[in-house]
């Protein structure tokens, strides 16, 4: 009897460092797994705001490509103005076969 009883204090208390030692590892994963979430929550709040940033962008890139707004520009801006009858030089005649090319929308000809 008296041999039982001197193995039970040793496994005892690695029995217990075990628990505690697992409990410790389950802490820290728990842990780092609610600081991965935050990280998370965070990243996808800034991805939601770059997207709003890029529609804003976007919409703002096609409103420049509009003619009223390039007529803005070179009027206000550039102090461009329309030019006066003398400065419009006509081109001379276009062939044929160029109307037709022009005709197929910048098609090759058959």
């Amino acid at each position: 009897m008296r041999s039982v009883r001197p193995a039970f204090l040793p496994l005892w208390t690695l029995a217990v460092a075990a628990t505690v030692s697992a409990f410790v590892v389950h802490l820290a994963l728990r842990g780092r797994t609610v600081q991965l979430g935050y990280e998370l929550g965070r990243a996808r709040q800034e991805q939601a705001r770059l997207r709003e940033v890029h529609r804003v962008l976007e919409l703002e890139a096609s409103s420049y490509k509009t003619p009223e707004r390039v007529e803005i520009v070179a009027r206000s801006l550039l102090g461009m103005e329309p030019p006066p009858p003398e400065r419009i030089v006509p081109l001379a005649a276009v062939p044929d076969h160029a109307d037709k090319v022009a005709d197929n929308h910048g098609a090759a000809p058959p």
